[in-house]
């Protein structure tokens, strides 16, 4: 059983708007309301390939019964921490005609130290029946950036595959609890390193520091697939995953959720770097056909992944 955490859920619209301007009236042509939050999303995308799976986090507020709802009527299994402020709306405009994107994410709920030590004590329970934790997503407002590593730290187990998808201070300070796996797109990678890749070797020098600062598995992806820096006994190997340029997008929002959600899926079962890279690529990929974060078509995964093409890096 895969585990996520979502400590600041949110319900998640995405609209498309042809030629979006800013004041001026706009009318949508397609919309979506999904539960989210990247622990969500994850775990909507890790039951659509067939994996169990069971998220948990914060939740407050009428947002946050819709949010617990909309899961339950999905088939997610959830056990959240009802919290008393309200959970986030957040909304992503997707412009076809220039292929522009434009997200509005709200900060998220107050949450006090009782109601941290609470989601502590599910955490604990829940993650004894779990062979993979996931922790993902941005911080609500008053929860402490090391939140992550304080729950690497204290619920590290020899068969528990950690991973984090964060960004930022959050992602920086999770570092130094070790997680198994880490995914930052490049944009988050380069904040982290500190310069801006040129070519696949900047990527992959930048995931060995990564590497070096606490993580095992560096998983840096992007648009067109990515450069992972992956255990190979006493060494290591970096890859580079590509997939040819994709037409007939309708949004990227929650394909890096996606793709780490297809990671998890096959590395769990195989230990297989290419497998898993072809199948996190593949799924990132098939998440980007259709709205709403988490949601794919399995024969669109397979497509994919017959085209997916991996390469070894010397640098």
């Amino acid at each position: 059983m895969i585990l996520t955490v979502t400590v600041n859920a949110a319900l998640d619209r995405t609209v498309t708007v042809p030629n979006f301007g800013a004041s001026s009236r706009q009318r949508a042509t397609d919309a979506i309301a999904l539960p989210g939050g990247k622990g969500v999303n994850i775990a909507r995308a890790l039951r659509r390939l067939g994996e169990p799976v069971i998220t948990t986090g914060f939740a407050g507020g009428r947002t946050g019964t819709t949010i617990l709802e909309e899961l339950s009527d999905e088939g997610i299994l959830n056990d959240f921490v009802r919290v008393h402020d309200d959970s986030r709306v957040s909304t992503a405009v997707i412009d076809p005609m220039s292929g522009g994107q434009t997200e509005i994410n709200e900060v998220g709920p107050s949450i006090g130290p009782d109601e941290i030590e609470v989601l502590f004590s599910k955490l604990r329970y829940l993650s004894k029946g779990a062979d993979c934790l996931v922790l993902a997503g941005s911080l609500p407002r008053d929860v402490p950036d090391d939140l992550y590593a304080r729950i690497l730290k204290e619920l590290r187990a020899p068969n528990v595959i950690t991973a984090v998808d964060a960004f930022g201070a959050c992602l920086r300070t999770s570092l130094s609890g070790e997680p198994d796996i880490v995914s930052p797109n490049r944009r988050e990678a380069e904040e982290l390193v500190g310069y801006e890749f040129q070519d696949d070797a900047d990527v992959a020098e930048g995931a060995e520091e990564i590497h070096q600062m606490g993580a095992g598995i560096v998983l840096i992806h992007d648009r067109e697939g990515c450069v992972a820096r992956v255990p190979d006994g006493k060494s290591r190997r970096l890859l580079r995953a590509h997939l040819p340029r994709i037409a007939d997008v309708a949004a990227t929002v929650g394909s890096g959720d996606a793709f780490l959600a297809g990671f998890i899926a096959s590395w769990i079962h195989t230990r297989e770097p290419e497998a898993a890279l072809r199948l996190a690529v593949a799924t990132g990929a098939a998440n980007a056909l259709q709205l709403g974060a988490g949601v794919f078509d399995q024969e669109d995964v397979d497509a994919f992944s017959r085209r997916v093409e991996i390469e070894e890096l010397t640098v």
